[in-house]
């Protein structure tokens, strides 16, 4: 039996998540890769509450989907946060900075 592309994937999701200015999270993916990112333009609908400080500052790592999650169930598609995929909506946070951590020996 082969076995697909898709099974011996790995999904790169998020590790890690810390508020680093007013609407800037710094984003640490599984595969290094670490993304600053702007949530300033994703002011309207459902991604509204992020405007708050308290409902900002209230981010999260959800273990299950492997994203950021704010309260009120507001998350974002990992893959659109790495850069992997186009958001549908054109409300999205902004790449300020990126970079990828080093792995030492």
């Amino acid at each position: 039996m082969a076995i697909s592309s898709l099974e011996t994937m790995s999904l790169v999701r998020v590790r890690e998540v810390d508020v680093v200015a007013a609407r800037v999270l710094r984003v640490a993916f599984t595969d290094g890769l670490v993304r600053e990112l702007d949530f300033a333009p994703c002011r309207e609908g459902l991604f509204a509450p992020v405007q708050d400080d308290e409902v900002f500052h209230a981010v999260v790592v959800d273990p299950v989907a492997g994203t950021v999650s704010f309260p009120g169930g507001i998350d974002f598609d990992p893959d659109v946060l790495h850069g992997d995929a186009v958001a549908a909506s054109p409300q999205q946070p902004v790449l300020v900075h990126q970079y990828r951590l080093e792995h030492s020996v």
